[in-house]
């Protein structure tokens, strides 16, 4: 975008430190955001499994998207960049029998080393899973013990973790299998995703006492439908999937709406407001519940034509949240409770201390040191509003701590992130997004640089 009011520094490594520009007025800002990556990665396994070639219409393009892909390919599946009306090419996807002999590193991606790890089972030959260092500590103890529950052979050496080898043998019977998920929604979708390809299908119960994320089963059930799978659902924490294979076909993929979240509570901490377009009138993805969360801040949110705009209001109230659905949305809230009137307790999110990175040690931690009051609660975080000063916010390697941290810079001068190039996981371009949002502002804007 081409404004005189703003002139962006040069471009900082991908791994680069990031000075968080300050909004000076407030904003009047339409944002575009990429493709969701939940639905992308799911849509990708379905189609490499389906019973003829498909295509992902405007999929997400970024780090984790492309290790799902190169996963796939390395079980066989073609998938081919088509030119597309997107912001980057549609994927065409040709199945093929899954076969084994690779080795596939799934980086920090949480979808890939849990939506494989089944499909490895169903390979014609051993298939090893590893991830990059910082991802080595995810959950995967209940994923192995499912397998091999079902049968599938999996050497682990005692670990319990990645890295291990699942030893294929070209099938999986099925049946019914009990898991429990209370640390990752992401072990049943997983499972769920495979099922079909399983000779009797699958019959999945929930063991645990809760289970985060729902919203992000109900998409894996909904994809599942949308290519003639039936999935049913006896009781609660369960889901019968009859085996058959997924229809091809061709399917647009809606925009994040999770990576929305920051671009739209913008505009409670500079004020003005904010627009994405393509919002869906319906969506089971978490984003989806960003309009009653904001508003219980304080925030004003419409909805015209596809397009969900949020205007702040005169302050940000405190409240009471529970973000047992929307796990991933925590970030962005505690930078909005860092503003707030009043404390703000956010509950239900006790799983995301297995994220990328134990989220509530790291945003406590990093709210801290710029001055913040914060207390760790078993599962979530107490936000006392109180005078933040500018300072290093760490990433640790994870795109929502990152972002985060732009939020908070639009009111804390000199606040820097440590590694800016992280968002690139779901969102590339963000620091483009970004400063693009800042430049539809009714004036300069201090500090940034683009990415």
């Amino acid at each position: 975008m081409s404004d005189d009011r703003y002139s962006p520094s040069p471009a900082p490594p991908h791994d680069g430190r990031y000075p968080a520009p300050v909004a000076t007025t407030p904003l009047a800002s339409t944002v575009s955001v990429p493709g969701s990556k939940s639905l992308t990665n799911r849509e990708l396994v379905l189609a490499a499994i389906a019973d003829g070639p498909g295509r992902l219409i405007a999929p997400l393009h970024s780090d984790d998207s492309a290790r799902m892909v190169q996963a796939l390919r390395a079980l066989g599946a073609a998938i081919e960049e088509v030119p597309g009306a997107g912001a980057g090419p549609d994927l065409q996807v040709t199945p093929s029998a899954i076969r084994g002999g690779s080795t596939i590193d799934c980086g920090q991606a949480g979808t890939v080393m849990r939506f494989i790890a089944p499909l490895a089972g169903l390979a014609d030959g051993d298939i090893t899973l590893t991830a990059h260092e910082t991802a080595l500590h995810r959950p995967m103890g209940a994923m192995i013990h499912a397998l091999r529950d079902l049968g599938v052979d999996v050497d682990d050496e005692g670990s319990w973790s990645l890295p291990f080898t699942v030893r294929g043998h070209g099938r999986i019977r099925g049946g019914r299998v009990e898991i429990d998920a209370s640390a990752s929604s992401q072990f049943v979708s997983g499972l769920l995703l495979a099922a079909p390809r399983f000779d009797v299908g699958l019959h999945l119960v929930h063991t645990g006492e809760r289970l985060p994320s729902m919203p992000h089963i109900d998409m894996t059930v909904e994809a599942l439908h949308r290519r003639g799978i039936h999935v049913e659902r006896p009781a609660p924490g369960e889901w019968v999937v009859e085996a058959g294979a997924p229809r091809a076909k061709e399917l647009p993929i809606e925009p994040d709406l999770s990576n929305a979240a920051p671009f739209l509570a913008a505009a409670l901490i500079a004020g003005g407001e904010v627009s994405v377009t393509g919002w869906p009138a319906h969506s089971t993805q978490p984003g989806a519940l960003l309009p009653d969360l904001l508003s219980a801040l304080g925030a004003h949110t419409s909805r015209r034509g596809g397009v969900l705009t949020v205007r702040g209001g005169e302050r940000i109230h405190g409240a009471q949240l529970d973000l047992s659905a929307a796990g991933e949305l925590a970030p962005t809230f505690v930078a909005l409770a860092a503003f707030a009137d009043a404390p703000t307790t956010l509950r239900g999110i006790g799983h995301i201390r297995l994220h990328e990175t134990d989220r509530i040690a790291a945003l406590s931690g990093n709210l801290r040191a710029l001055g913040g009051d914060v207390e760790e609660l078993p599962d979530g975080l107490r936000i006392t509003p109180a005078p933040l000063h500018g300072g290093v916010w760490p990433a640790h390697h994870d795109h929502r701590m990152a972002t985060t941290g732009a939020l908070i810079g639009l009111r804390v001068p000199d606040v820097e992130i440590d590694d800016i190039g992280t968002t690139a996981k779901t969102l590339p371009g963000f620091t483009r997004l970004w400063e693009d949002m800042l430049a539809g502002s009714s004036a300069p804007i201090v500090g940034g640089a683009s990415a």
